[in-house]
């Protein structure tokens, strides 16, 4: 880049530090630099930083949605009859808990719901989705044809948000390098290239929660729902529905006017539990030991009051069911049948270039 393109780029982030909004097309054109890396490193970090301390408007995060996904998005072709959901959180939340996010993913592709997800390995967490799958055994470094083809016959795929595989060009190498949240997590994690209709999506940040609604809206969600947890008497908060306190949330119907509600755990038959009792382990095998241990269904408590409630928001979110009561249920009886781990298996042996050896790291799991 230039020195005057350099100017140019300096100018757009002077103008973020005064507070002034990018349009959708001007967004879009930051991104494409920053992913073609055609400005400086410093630079970069400068724009992200000035954007996220601005606050994003949907046409950025649209904007910066549409680069990653034309630029630097691999894309793939899934049977159409199929209705894909995907769920997913931006990551870069105040509080981390264990990964709600594929348990209750599991359990709902367990229920009969087709699971696209999208996901990436830790970056300020102990515990990744993309990390957590490794550990069950799933192929996380496969091509993004090997995850089409699971998520068709298993109900169930990953694709790697930071494997060149998904994003060739340069998303691995910006996120594995900022450590806070940033409009990047937000459109990154809408970047799925299997494009449902249909998701859950957690944001680290309350003040995000209709901004990302109006962002899906207009990049074609037809049903979402958009949330942020908060824990009682505190002000940390999760990307992910709370069973520590009230849920804040946007749901988007079609071309319907974006509905904001709230979720109170005593209201849905659950019990307020306790944060630390949703923490993850300190390490990976042990976390994963004991994932697949509520998985099947030897876990009471706090996770898997937590996994059931953001299942149960998957087939609300779906139109499986008319309120989260019922999908609550419906996820309740999947996990009890024993179908959450037999999906856990199915989507081993189907993501895998080596499927004996991802089945025999997760039988190990289930022995230990």
């Amino acid at each position: 880049m230039s020195v005057q393109e350099n100017k140019a780029f300096g100018a757009v982030i002077t103008r973020l530090i005064q507070k002034e909004n990018l349009t959708r097309k001007e967004a879009r054109q930051a991104f494409v630099t920053v992913l073609n890396n055609q400005t400086t490193d410093m630079q970069q970090g400068a724009f992200l930083s000035a954007l996220a301390a601005k606050g994003e408007t949907a046409p950025e995060v649209a904007g910066a949605w549409e680069a990653i996904y034309d630029f630097d998005t691999t894309k793939v072709h899934i049977n159409k009859a199929l209705d894909l959901v995907e769920n997913s959180g931006t990551g870069m939340d105040t509080f981390k808990t264990f990964n709600i996010s594929t348990a209750a993913s599991i359990i709902a592709a367990a229920g009969g719901i087709p699971m696209a997800r999208h996901g990436a390995r830790a970056i300020t967490s102990v515990c990744g989705t993309v990390d957590l799958a490794e550990a069950m055994g799933v192929d996380v470094e496969c091509e993004a044809t090997i995850v089409a083809k699971s998520i068709e016959t298993a109900g169930l795929g990953l694709f790697n948000g930071m494997s060149p595989h998904i994003h060739p060009m340069a998303l691995g190498r910006i996120l594995s390098q900022i450590h806070f949240g940033s409009t990047l997590n937000i459109a990154a994690s809408l970047a799925n290239p299997a494009l449902p209709a249909t998701g859950v999506r957690g944001v680290y940040s309350r003040k995000m929660i209709r901004p990302v609604a109006q962002v899906m809206q207009t990049i074609g969600y037809e049903n979402a729902v958009v949330l942020h947890g908060s824990i009682d008497n505190s002000t940390r908060g999760m990307d992910e529905a709370s069973v520590c306190g009230t849920t804040f949330c946007a749901r988007i119907s079609g071309d319907n006017a974006i509905e904001e509600f709230s979720l109170d755990p005593k209201r849905l038959g659950l019990k307020v539990q306790d944060c630390s009792d949703l923490s993850p382990e300190p390490g990976i095998e042990i976390e994963a030991r004991r994932f697949v241990s509520l998985m099947t269904g030897r876990e009471e408590g706090a996770r898997k009051d937590a996994v059931l409630l953001n299942a149960g928001l998957i087939h609300y979110a779906a139109g499986k069911v008319s309120s989260v009561e019922q999908g609550i249920e419906q996820a309740a009886r999947a996990l009890e049948k024993g179908k959450a781990f037999d999906t856990l298996e199915k989507w081993v042996a189907a993501q895998n270039r080596e499927p004996q050896k991802g089945l025999d790291t997760l039988h190990r799991l289930v022995q230990g």
